[in-house]
């Protein structure tokens, strides 16, 4: 018997082939997924269809719905119900836009929502009702498929958003239910499906992730021999046929860029199903069609956002276009410090950080409209006010400045720490309210040659009030020193509807550049 699994992950609302900055055609999105996944069910009558999370956040389309317009079923449950997947794990950033729109989805869901390890605080039971899900073929098999999720959304969620929820060690739920699934449900075949990714080098067993937690594939692997697929997702990899610990793995990249697909090839022996053969592979989509289908069932949504994407805010007075992303992390640019002062602005503190999340942004031309806001700010974060020392400060520009390859001559380089495995950019921070230098020629942990505040220099000792998005102020981004710090005020509107708000309010926004932190070499 042949057994077909397919997985799509971290689609990020990616549905159409387009870049909604300024709506050229993009070689991705769900509608070319599908038409593969049309295929496959063709051809392969025992099949299984898995998404394995973050699908719910990402492009205008999902923000629209969730935050301007929540009428009907979710564009991306829509395509989901329509291409009748078997299940759906919940994934970090299902969690974005606040538990209502994420349990409405699931209340609209034709297919069950898995998720073993994270449970009502109230009863201990999962949270979404089903760990697992048990698949029946023809010929007797029966397949079980365990989701579970990173267990660190805690450490980047804004609480409110994840009140009354528990988010659990993902290595005893699998011990419990796998356990389970074999002797309750008497499976054949076990395929764990985790939104998370692999904290050590596949093939050298290297330590390659220092959040402790956030993934843990390669241990999973390790520990449970009998999972038969472990399905990943989360850092946005592109793995294929790796088997570790004889656990076949496999991760299809994101935002609809690729389907993975896993074979398995069955037989009976002594009235037991064995796995005789097993591989997993990539179909990348760059060169597929796009489904008309999936087009057409999101063609209002899609309608709604374009309209409203092009609705004008007010005017730049001024440059705060990007031209080179490099350049715009390596001395003081107007759009970060514009991003810094809608910040402070908001809060009330007088020192900010934030960062250029993406390489793909473009900066806001003369005519800002909201199409310019959500293409450069990308992500629902929302703002937090900490008390830190100046000490938390100067590590955090230390971890900043390892963004960058130690300086030797020529171009100025990223770390491969930054890129490898997972690209994040939006991992380096620029600040406002102080005055910084970095330089690059040092060495890691030595590159704050200068740090002042209000001209003088920052007491490593003294206290400071901070405003930085809620993710960076739980420690994402392995930012340590500002995890557990004291909550002097949260501001519990998205960072998209505070730059717009601010420009509204203005009609015409100078961009200016006070120089107060720069990169610098030998």
């Amino acid at each position: 018997m042949k057994l077909t699994i397919l997985e799509t992950t971290d689609i990020h609302g990616c549905i159409l082939p387009i870049n909604y900055a300024n709506n050229q055609r993009k070689e991705s999105g769900f509608c070319k997924i599908s038409t593969v996944i049309k295929e496959e069910k063709n051809k392969n009558k025992n099949l299984i269809l898995i998404d394995n999370g973050d699908i719910l956040q990402g492009t205008p389309l999902t923000y629209y719905y969730a935050n301007i317009n929540r009428e009907g079923v979710n564009p991306l449950i829509k395509v989901l119900n329509y291409l009748k997947y078997d299940g759906a794990v919940v994934g970090n950033h299902e969690f974005n836009y606040g538990k209502d729109v994420l349990f409405s989805a699931v209340k609209d869901s034709e297919f069950p929502w898995l998720s073993a390890n994270i449970l009502n605080e109230s009863s201990d039971e999962p949270a979404f009702g089903r760990p697992y899900i048990v698949k029946e073929f023809s010929e007797g098999v029966r397949v079980g498929v365990l989701g579970i999720t990173t267990k660190y959304i805690p450490n980047w969620e804004n609480n409110y958003n994840i009140e009354g929820l528990k988010f659990e060690d993902v290595i005893p739920h699998v011990e419990k239910w796998i356990k389970h699934l074999k002797e309750k449900e008497k499976v054949d075949i076990i395929i764990v499906s985790y939104h998370g990714g692999f904290e050590r080098n596949i093939d050298t067993g290297e330590i390659t992730d220092t959040n402790l937690g956030e993934n843990q594939g390669y241990e999973l692997c390790q520990k449970f021999p009998e999972i038969d697929v472990l399905l990943t997702g989360h850092q946005h990899r592109f793995i294929e046929d790796k088997s570790i610990n004889g656990v076949l793995t496999l991760q299809p990249g994101a935002q609809g860029q690729a389907l993975g697909k896993v074979s398995l090839v069955l037989k009976r022996e002594n009235g037991v199903w064995q796995v005789e053969e097993k591989n997993s592979k990539i179909i990348y989509t760059e060169n597929v069609k796009e489904d008309k289908e999936i087009i057409e069932l999101v063609k209002d949504n899609e309608a709604a956002t374009q309209a409203w994407l092009d609705i004008p805010i007010g005017t730049i007075d001024g440059d705060m276009r990007i031209n080179d992303p490099m350049d715009i992390r390596t001395k003081d640019n107007a759009l970060i410090e514009f991003f810094n002062k809608v910040q402070m602005e908001s809060s009330g503190a007088d020192i900010s950080s934030t960062s250029l999340f993406d390489n793909s942004a473009s900066g806001f031309h003369e005519k800002v409209t909201m199409r310019d806001i959500v293409s450069n700010y990308i992500y629902p974060n929302t703002l937090k006010v900490i008390k830190v020392i100046g000490r938390d400060i100067k590590d955090a520009l230390e971890r900043s400045a390892s963004y960058f390859e130690q300086y030797n001559g020529g171009d100025i380089k990223v770390s491969k720490k930054f890129t490898n495995f997972k690209v994040q950019h939006y991992n380096y921070d620029m600040w406002e309210g102080i005055e910084y230098k970095l330089n690059i020629s040092k060495s890691i942990g030595h590159r704050v040659v200068e740090l002042n505040y209000k001209g003088k220099p920052l007491d490593m000792n003294g206290e400071y009030e901070v405003v930085m998005n809620n993710y960076r102020a739980g420690g994402g981004g392995e930012y340590p020193m500002f995890k557990g710090k004291p909550v002097i005020k949260e501001i519990n509107i998205d960072m998209a509807e505070l730059i717009a708000n601010y420009i509204l309010k203005r009609k015409v926004v100078k961009a200016t550049v006070n120089h107060n932190w720069e990169v610098i070499h030998d």
